[in-house]
């Protein structure tokens, strides 16, 4: 069963910063790094977890940085099967994950598009904090996982905020 959601906590962005600056430093000075997913949305519950976009140059760059990273508590691998992840883990809960990305790929990044989506759209974000909350009930209740329950909401969403820029619809679930 996935952790609990808890409510928006206003030290999320804070933890965001601090995270970024110490992949800039780990990595590349020149990575840009947003701060994507539920924490990035003011008043949304989520999964006390940060979850980063970072823009490599190419699949390499990871590559040239991974050994650093891992010293300092990051380790690759995920579930995800689209792009590179790291994870960093404290006292062995999960704090944050870093989702990277080429910059081919960046200005496509679904992640991305439903983070700029729901800050501007109220509606769908209160919809899709409902959709987590009953993701966590089926989860609970061993009908769905977590993931699985809440990705019918999110690719609906995604496929609009991609209708909007003019881009076709891609599958959100890259599990």
């Amino acid at each position: 069963m996935p952790r609990m959601l808890v409510g928006y906590d206003p030290s999320w962005p804070q933890q965001f910063a601090r995270i970024a600056a110490e992949l800039r430093t780990l990595g590349d000075s020149e990575w840009t790094i947003e701060h994507i997913g539920s924490t990035a949305i003011p008043g949304m519950r989520a999964k006390p977890i940060i979850d980063l976009a970072v823009r490599v140059r190419d699949p390499d760059e990871l590559e040239a940085h991974s050994a650093a990273l891992e010293e300092a508590g990051w380790r690759l691998g995920s579930a995800v099967r689209t792009h590179p992840v790291m994870i960093l883990e404290v006292d062995g809960i999960r704090s944050a994950i870093a989702h990277f990305f080429t910059e081919e790929e960046w200005a496509d990044v679904h992640q991305r598009l439903l983070r700029d989506w729901l800050l501007a759209h109220p509606e769908d974000a209160d919809r899709y904090s409902h959709a987590k909350c009953d993701a966590v009930a089926a989860a609970a209740r061993g009908m769905s996982t977590y993931n699985a329950a809440k990705t019918p909401v999110i690719q609906e969403i995604v496929d609009r905020a991609r209708a909007a820029r003019g881009l076709a619809s891609v599958p959100v679930h890259d599990k």
